[in-house]
Parts: C-alpha cells; sequence; structure tokens
C-alpha cells in the first residue's frame, strides 16, 4: 500500500542565498513549508521563503533553537555550526546532509585522507600547518586551505620559491600540479534508502582571473570511458560518505585519461544550474527527494545545454545594473536567471542563463552570445 501525503513538511534551510532561493521555487511544486536562516535580511531568498529569520548560522544557540520545529534541517552553504547541528541531530532531527558529512568536507586536508583510505583517485598532497613548512621540493603545487575557503578563494598556485611570500601561513593542503586537459563534474543524488542516481557530466571552463565557472556544457564531450569513470567515482564518494542529499563532485581529466577527484560540495551545486530547464528532474527537487526520502527522479537530458554564470564585471560596485537584458530575452532558447542581488561587486555571482539547444555547438554559440550582450555592472 503506499503512502499517504497528509502533512505539509517543515524543512529548513541555513543559508538564504541564491541556491536556497531554486530550493524554494521547486519545493513549492510539492507544498513544502520552507524557513530559512541567515544573517542578511536582504538575502536572495528571504522574500520567497514561508519563514524567514535573520540570525546567526554560525552561533549555537541560535541554530539549536532555530531547528526546534523542523522536519529536516538543509544547508545551501557549509560555513554552519557543526557542534548545533549534532545537537539537533542527538533530539532525533533528520539533519542532511549529516554533521559527519559536514565536518568531513568542511576539512579539505580531511577530505584527502577520505579519498586515500577509500581508494579514491585524487591528486597527490602533502599537509602543512604553516607557511614556513614549504619546501622547494613541493613545487609545483597548488595550496588550498584546509577550511574557509570558497568560490575560488583559499586556493594559491605556488611555481617557484618567490610565490612562498605570498602562500598562506595557514594549514594547507599542497596538492601536486597535475596535468590535466579538461574538468569534469558529476552531481549525484542518494537517500535514506541508498538509491542513487547521477546526473549527465558536464564540462567546465573556467575564468581564469576570478577562478570562478564561465560556462557549463552538457552533455560532456569527453569520450564515454571517461564519462562512465568520472561517474562511477561520484557514486563511489557519495556511497562511502554515506550522504543523504545532492553531492557535486568535480575533477580533473588527465592527459593519459585518468580522472581524479578536485572538489565536491555537498549541497545544489553551480555545476548543477542547468538542470532546471535542462533535465527532467533539476538538482534541486532531487535534493529535496533525497532529503525528504522520496523515490529519486528522472535525471535525463531533454536537450542539451550550456550554462552562463552572470559574474559582476571587474571593476564594478554599487547597485546592479544589467546591460543589455532585452536582447538576450529576445533570443530563442535562453532562459534567464537573477539571484535578487541588490549589489554588485567583481566577479560577484548575480545570475545565470540557461542556453538550451537540441545541437550543443549551436547552443555553445549562443551562450558566447549571451556573455557579450549581457553585461553586469553597478550604477
Amino acid at each position: 500500500m503506499s503512502k499517504s501525503w497528509n502533512h505539509q513538511p517543515v524543512i529548513g534551510i541555513l543559508g538564504g542565498g541564491q541556491l536556497g532561493r531554486m530550493f524554494i521555487e521547486e519545493a513549492a511544486r510539492y507544498d513544502v513549508k520552507i524557513d530559512v536562516i541567515d544573517p542578511q535580511s536582504n538575502a536572495s531568498c528571504a522574500h520567497l521563503a514561508h519563514q524567514f529569520t535573520v540570525g546567526d548560522f554560525k552561533d549555537y544557540q541560535t541554530v539549536v533553537d532555530w531547528g526546534q520545529d523542523k522536519d529536516v534541517i538543509t544547508i545551501e552553504i557549509e560555513n554552519v555550526n557543526l557542534e548545533a547541528l549534532k545537537k539537533l541531530e542527538s533530539q532525533g532531527k533528520k539533519v542532511y546532509p549529516q554533521s559527519s558529512v559536514l565536518e568531513l568536507i568542511k576539512d579539505k586536508g580531511a577530505q584527502k585522507k577520505f579519498y586515500t583510505e577509500h581508494h579514491i583517485p585524487t591528486a597527490p598532497y602533502v599537509l602543512i600547518e604553516k607557511r614556513a613548512e614549504l619546501l622547494a621540493s613541493h613545487l609545483p603545487c597548488m595550496q588550498k586551505l584546509r577550511t574557509g575557503g570558497y568560490d575560488g578563494k583559499g586556493v594559491l598556485p605556488l611555481k617557484n620559491e618567490d610565490d612562498f611570500q605570498l602562500a598562506f601561513d595557514a594549514p594547507s593542503v599542497l596538492e601536486s600540479w597535475v596535468d590535466f586537459e579538461s574538468e569534469i563534474a558529476v552531481i549525484v543524488a542518494r537517500n535514506a534508502n541508498g538509491e542513487m542516481k547521477t546526473f549527465p557530466a558536464v564540462d567546465m571552463e573556467f575564468n581564469a582571473e576570478a577562478n570562478l565557472v564561465e560556462f557549463l556544457f552538457t552533455p560532456s564531450e569527453r569520450p564515454q570511458a571517461i564519462i562512465q569513470k568520472a561517474e562511477a567515482i561520484a557514486i563511489q564518494v557519495a556511497e562511502k560518505m554515506g550522504i543523504i542529499g545532492v553531492l557535486a563532485v568535480e575533477m580533473f581529466v588527465l592527459k593519459n585519461g585518468e580522472v581524479l577527484v578536485n572538489e565536491v560540495a555537498p549541497r545544489p551545486h553551480n555545476s548543477g544550474h542547468h538542470t532546471i530547464e535542462c533535465c527532467y528532474t533539476s538538482q534541486y527537487e532531487q535534493h529535496l527527494r533525497a532529503i525528504m526520502n522520496w523515490p529519486l527522479g528522472d535525471t535525463g537530458l531533454i536537450q542539451s545545454a550550456v550554462m552562463v554564470n552572470l559574474l559582476g564585471e571587474k571593476g564594478s560596485a554599487g547597485n546592479v545594473v544589467y546591460q543589455g537584458m532585452e536582447e538576450v530575452l529576445a533570443m530563442p532558447g535562453v532562459f534567464v536567471h537573477l539571484y535578487g542581488k541588490k549589489t554588485t561587486a567583481s566577479f560577484r555571482k548575480m545570475g545565470h542563463v540557461t542556453v538550451l539547444n537540441q545541437d550543443l555547438p549551436s547552443a555553445k554559440q549562443t551562450a558566447r552570445e549571451v556573455m557579450q550582450k549581457l553585461v553586469v555592472t553597478g550604477d
């Protein structure tokens, strides 16, 4: 006998940014009540949530008190109070992703050890506590702060000893420089029953100056063997972590065909925004299904797609102005998502555009035109 639905679930989200905003839009279809806590009263999803609390999600007691009336608690940012989430779990609250998963992922050094222990391919590395421990033998490498880095911050290339003076003087991972050909990402979802599904792999193109994704292309144009390897690795990571929810796994594709895990995120992610239009189930609906332990949705592609990140122009600041919007809206197969941020800054994520076309090269051409036409500046 199938279950009856006679209760409006209450999901609490720690963080009120654009990920929460897009999650709310999907959850509304299922009459799920969303409560959000964020320190900023003008956060992206403030006016969309059923209830919005202005509060510090890094404060222990604030989070414990806020979580008392929630059926499920989830996140859209990792930098939250873990001890509070552990307390809520001890009270029987469902916290997804689990506090143990967040604790692992918040520390890039712990992540690296986890990959090694579980035979998950990743670049060679060493751990240091301070800048003085840097050695010439570590070069060339990528220095990554163990905690606190996000959106390209907390990552620094070290190519020669002259770079040591610029290095972070904090606990870090020194990741050996790898000769990669491209970067690929796979989003995988897992519910409490252990059901797992992956979304089609995407190829990523980065803004070199900001170290942020500028374009995503799907389906991936990597060889099928590479795609299958990437999907298998994403499933392995999610399974070994035991995560409940959505997990984004970004990987390097080496010139010799090897695939290595680079970064992971235990939540809906920039590398899955395109799924809103181009997949039967979006990453946001899939996260909802996973944390509610509902059957996972169909992740198949409806059409090929390119996603363009809308970043604040370098040097821009002030109240946001979108130049070229009407030109872009007149283009076929183009879907604009603005994140509701009132002010812009250099390389700040302000929105994204998804371009659909049965022909991926045509979608790419349109996406590059969108990038040229739609400029985000301040007044």
